[in-house]
């Protein structure tokens, strides 16, 4: 059964997740591994996030902590600032993706997965990012 963007955005945030983890405690991990292991079947939209994310990350990061007052990207929880890279990087590099998909479906997954102090963050980021795009 075939799932749908929202389903795979959140099967890319856990992959995004479990890089972060990995990394920040020096294990090695191979992240096509990783993508095996969290998808039933392979899926290109998954990957390009994933590797989008991988790829662009300073950028993304560096996007993140212009518009977040009084933080950094590196302080709110993973889960959280995996949503808000996914949501950065679909802004922008992603074509296929109109900005307001890329902002509600980071919101969709901040309600899930993120207290709503950080989902409000999330929310503010992406809207300033979009303004100044």
């Amino acid at each position: 059964m075939s799932k749908t963007r929202s389903e795979l955005r959140e099967k890319a945030m856990v992959i995004l997740y479990q890089v972060d983890i990995m990394s920040s405690n020096n294990i090695e991990f191979s992240v096509e591994e990783l993508i095996d292991e969290n998808l039933e079947i392979d899926n290109e939209f998954v990957r390009d996030i994933v590797y989008g994310v991988i790829t662009h990350k300073k950028e993304i990061d560096d996007m993140a902590n212009k518009y977040m007052k009084n933080w950094t990207i590196d302080r709110i929880d993973k889960t959280g600032a995996q949503i808000l890279r996914i949501g950065i990087y679909e802004i922008l590099y992603e074509d296929d993706t109109p900005n307001i998909v890329a902002v509600n479906e980071a919101i969709e997954l901040a309600k899930k997965y993120s207290d709503d102090k950080v989902r409000k963050m999330i929310n503010a980021v992406l809207d300033k990012i979009i303004n100044e795009k």
